[in-house]
């Protein structure tokens, strides 16, 4: 996948790939993260335009800094 053609794609499986890497489920870093569980189901499948503010609280529940998502994203 070309992740500039779609970079809504390419951090949703980072992120999927980061969570799943820790056991968690998507209840769990919804909770952690302060947002939805369906929302954190459309990011991972690159539906939602994901807002850097959510970048950052997602990051944080994984442990990880938001650049490193994007770095992995190829972002």
């Amino acid at each position: 996948m070309n992740s500039l053609s779609n970079p809504e794609s390419a951090l949703g499986e980072i992120i999927r790939r980061e969570r799943a890497a820790r056991s968690m489920s998507q209840e769990q870093l919804a909770f952690e993260s302060d947002l939805h569980r369906t929302y954190i189901g459309s990011v991972e499948r690159g539906e939602r335009n994901i807002s850097l503010r959510n970048i950052v609280a997602i990051a944080k529940a994984l442990h990880v800094s938001a650049s490193y998502l994007l770095a992995e994203a190829k972002l």
